[in-house]
């Protein structure tokens, strides 16, 4: 269990984020055409896992709106920007912002995703939505790097999620 904070006030989350090292655990999400896609649709690229509460949200808007412009110049890489909003919503905002970068997927039918990776909160305001964190996997599906943001309000460190893909 992680000990994150919202606005200031002590939230948690279900478990803690996969090892660096560690092989990275499936997933099913769905994305903005309602096809469900797992990680093994990934294979053999580098993934970054931008995971935040909701895309409504300032911090969240614009993490995704930060990787999309990193996300253009990366080789063999998808960023996967998942939240548990719906489908629509998150297809809305990507298409007003022309942000066509980035792949947002959701994990708003069966909250596995955010139980997997130990990162849905049980407590709070946020109680069952994703911690904001950050997860890059390489090619060979191992996890090289992991943020949990200690303040849900803060933005990730981008910079160390970009370099671990060197």
């Amino acid at each position: 269990m992680a000990n994150v904070t919202l606005g200031g006030t002590p939230v948690n989350t279900s478990g803690s984020l996969p090892k660096i090292g560690i092989q990275a655990p499936d997933f099913k999400l769905t994305a903005t055409d309602l096809s469900t896609k797992s990680l093994s649709d990934y294979s053999g690229q580098n993934i970054v896992l931008n995971v935040f509460p909701s895309v409504d949200t300032g911090t969240c808007a614009q993490s995704v709106r930060t990787f999309n412009k990193e996300a253009g110049s990366l080789e063999n890489t998808k960023v996967l920007c998942v939240s548990k909003d719906l489908p629509f919503a998150m297809a809305r905002f990507c298409g007003a912002e022309g942000l066509d970068n980035v792949e947002s997927l959701t994990d708003y039918k069966t909250g596995a995703f955010g139980k997997a990776y130990g990162l849905d909160f049980t407590d709070g305001a946020f109680e069952t939505l994703l911690s904001r964190c950050i997860i890059v996997i390489n090619s060979e599906g191992t996890v090289v790097h992991t943020e949990q943001v200690q303040e849900i309000a803060d933005e990730p460190n981008y910079k160390a999620a970009l370099d671990a893909l060197q």
